[in-house]
């Protein structure tokens, strides 16, 4: 076997038919196909998964059981699979305490640094944490915001102890676990009013600090302290991992800002108090990456020196990566997808790892052009320290830097899963494939761009970045808000939600879940499902409820799950085809009663084939042959908004859990074809969409405008900015260098803009 390629033999996971190929080791090989070709299936689904999976077999089974699970991929064989890092676009855990610089490790360094060369000497390296009792600001618990509890949302002073629902959290009710420590300490009457407590009573069941009881009752544990209601939620609950857990129970309680002891900075005075040149480590972290690299350089002090070498070469790695604007201080949780994403590139760019596979999904995702150039360049990096790359992307100028390209379809879904070409880039312009028909084909600037009717006024936007922005939106037109990633698009569109007054809604259209989950499928979110149930019931005489797998049509071994799990201890549990319904999830008596109809025929005299179908397979179609099954019906009619907006290739039954953040999106957007009226803001529409597809949606656009909507969309993308009728560039850089308006106007017009940052790309 040569050690030189990846083979990949067989693989056949979700929609891949039997592919086989050999990728080349220490190259860039990039996958490109329109949405829904399996690009992500043979290489996130078969090939991340196989080297993580393997990867995890060698640890010990008790390690086992705290890593990441991952499915056994369809594949006949793989052979000679590196180990693989996955750098995707998901953010981060949601944590108060993670921040661009903790995430990247530079805090750390950071901490070193102030505790070997500031003034005065305040302690070592740990002092200087947020997240450690010595460095913490006591007010906050280092998290940098106080979160004030109003006791008259948490308790019902109407009410007693004995009474249900008296204190409104988790595990105080009556006969809870948190309420058995006030009822059953001996200091309270059961039966008493909150309100009729005497001024000690009340101090001592809200107030009281940690104490031991002196004649504690029986029943109440011998080593347990006696805590008032409030600091014990503060203690145990606001100020801990918990308050995040359970955000939707706890946050209507509280008043949140800023702490007025630390400003925000997470940090307690003494630390505070510890200098270099006359700047605290609070102040370092506020600076943007770009300007504390600055600040770093600078420094004098010999005690630093092999500090500012480690500091300097990850802030450079940030600043190539197009992170400059960002500052250490940044929750992570504000990051978008491909700012997170690019943080996680930025800490392997100095990795001294090689022989590594790197999967990248989309890294263009989010990027203006000019910041393309500078992910070519990490990309590169990550290749020339002798390693694999794999790109999944959609991007020309990413693509050009392939040394390999797999164009995968010819469609989605059921259409696609095979690969069209194999070759280098100029060898795919003459290949006749979409991609190669479409890659170099530009769109022209729009000849009438529409004036719109009437304007909405911005004035004086200044949330994040924004300087003091004022704008008159355009309404009844296709809109497009450009800028760098950082300039302060998303803060501009925010600011136009908040202020909006007009006529008509204000439609947000974020890549963000939709509250996705293995039950949640097409079928569901568009309304069809109780339709099909209907037609079964009524042309059986039947129940509705015996054609769900939820109900009584669930097949009885697996419960309607379709898979049997099977407990290993603490080794991975083992899931196995049910082999009662063979994972169709449903009983044999639901399944014996069938529709009749037609779909459409394999041959090129596209004829009519006569079927019968049971509910399963019914739930199997794809939206576009359960349209024509369903023709002349309601379901067709919510089906259509699915195909209008190019997902007709999903089928009924599929997880949304499965669907990308750009698929997620456009089923949103299906939602709402056919309003009128609106104002619709959507977020980078073109994330992970195929020139083909890109053609298609700004169709949609258009669409949406002519009946009577407005479009404004977040883009970088120069077709979208080509066919817009109204283009507001933001800028001239990121963060601090941003914030400004370049242009305003039609797209042909930027042209002529000396300011804009966007024209020579156009």
């Amino acid at each position: 076997m040569s050690s030189d390629t990846i083979k990949i033999r067989g693989a056949r996971e979700n929609n891949l038919r039997d592919v086989s190929l050999d990728i080349p080791k220490y190259k860039i090989t990039v996958f490109t196909g329109v949405s829904g070709s399996g690009k992500s299936s043979l290489v996130l689904d078969t090939i991340a998964a196989k080297s993580r999976r393997e990867l995890n077999d060698t640890f010990p089974t008790f390690v086992q059981q705290y890593l990441p699970k991952y499915g056994r991929p369809h594949v006949d064989s793989i052979e000679g699979l590196p180990v693989a890092i996955v750098i995707d676009q998901k953010k981060p855990a949601q944590n108060s305490r993670s921040t661009v610089g903790t995430y990247t490790d530079i805090y750390a360094l950071m901490r070193l640094l102030f505790s070997r060369v500031g003034k005065p000497f305040v302690g070592w390296s740990d002092s200087f944490s947020f997240n450690h009792p010595q460095g913490s600001c006591p007010r906050c618990s280092g998290l940098g915001e106080i979160r004030e509890l109003d006791i008259h949302k948490l308790v019902d002073f109407d009410k007693s102890l004995n009474d249900e629902d008296t204190i409104h959290y988790i595990a105080f009710g009556k006969g809870g676990w948190r309420w058995i420590r006030y009822a059953r300490s001996g200091l309270f009457d059961l039966d008493k009013k909150i309100r009729d407590y005497t001024p000690e009573e009340l101090d001592l069941f809200l107030n009281s600090p940690q104490i031991r009881l002196k004649n504690p009752p029986p029943g109440w544990p011998k080593t347990a302290k006696y805590e008032g209601l409030i600091p014990r939620m503060y203690r145990s609950i606001i100020n801990s991992e918990e308050g995040l857990l359970h955000a939707s129970v706890l946050n209507p309680m509280l008043r949140m800002g800023t702490c007025p002891d630390c400003g925000g900075t997470r940090l307690n005075p003494k630390v505070l108090s510890c200098r270099i040149e006359g700047v605290n480590i609070a102040e370092a972290c506020s600076m943007s990456v770009s300007r504390l690299a600055r600040w770093i350089e600078a420094l004098s002090d010999p005690l630093a020196a092999d500090l500012k070498q480690s500091i300097g070469a990850r802030l450079r790695a940030l600043e190539e990566i197009g992170l400059g604007y960002l500052s250490l201080d940044r929750p992570v949780g504000t990051l978008s997808g491909g700012e997170a994403q690019r943080c996680k590139i930025a800490k392997y760019i100095n990795s001294s790892l090689s022989d590594v596979l790197y999967i990248l999904d989309e890294p263009s995702v989010g990027l203006h052009n000019k910041d393309i150039q500078r992910m070519k360049r990490s990309v590169r990096r990550l290749r020339d320290a002798g390693n694999t790359v794999l790109l999944v992307e959609h991007h020309q100028e990413m693509i050009r830097i392939a040394d390999h390209i797999v164009d995968m379809g010819p469609g989605a879904g059921a259409d696609g899963g095979a690969i069209v070409f194999q070759g280098t880039y100029p060898e795919l312009l003459g290949s006749g494939t979409q991609t190669g028909l479409l890659i170099e084909d530009r769109l022209p600037f729009k000849e009438h761009p529409r004036t719109g009717n009437g304007s909405f006024r911005v004035s004086g936007a200044r949330l994040h970045n924004l300087k003091d922005v004022s704008v008159d939106f355009p309404l009844g037109v296709f809109g497009v808000i450009a800028g760098v990633a950082g300039s302060g698009k998303s803060s501009l569109m925010e600011c136009l939600r908040n202020a909006w007054d007009g006529e008509g809604e204000v439609v947000y259209i974020s890549q963000k879940n939709i509250g996705v989950s293995l039950r949640s499928t097409p079928a569901t979110y568009m309304d069809v499902a109780p339709d099909i149930r209907k037609l079964f019931a009524r042309a059986h005489k039947m129940k509705e409820e015996y054609f769900t797998f939820n109900g009584k049509g669930a097949c009885p071994v697996c419960g309607g799950k379709g898979v049997i799990v099977s407990e290993m201890a603490f080794m991975d549990s083992i899931e196995t085809v049910c082999e009662a319904c063979g994972g169709l999830r449903y009983s044999p008596e639901a399944l014996e009663y069938t529709l009749s109809g037609t779909l459409p025929g394999g041959g090129e005299a596209a004829e009519e084939v006569p079927v019968s179908l049971d509910i399963a397979q019914v739930m199997d179609l794809s939206v576009r042959l359960a349209s024509h099954f369903f023709r002349g019906t309601s379901i067709e009619q919510k089906l259509r908004p699915l195909v209008d907006v190019g997902l007709q290739y999903l089928h009924l039954n599929q997880a949304l859990s499965t669907l990308s953040g750009g698929e997620l999106q456009r089923l949103k957007l299906a939602s709402y074809l056919g309003s009128g009226g609106k104002v619709f803001i959507i977020d980078e529409p073109t994330d992970g969409l195929h020139i083909k597809d890109i053609r298609h949606i700004l169709r949609l656009f258009d669409s949406l405008v002519e009946k009577g909507n407005t479009v404004y969309v977040i883009e970088h993308n120069l077709d979208v900015i080509r066919s817009a009728d109204w283009v507001l560039e933001l800028g001239p850089g990121a963060g601090e260098d941003g914030g400004r308006i370049l242009w305003s106007g039609t797209p042909s017009g930027m042209l002529s803009c000396p300011d804009s940052v966007t024209r020579s790309y156009l």
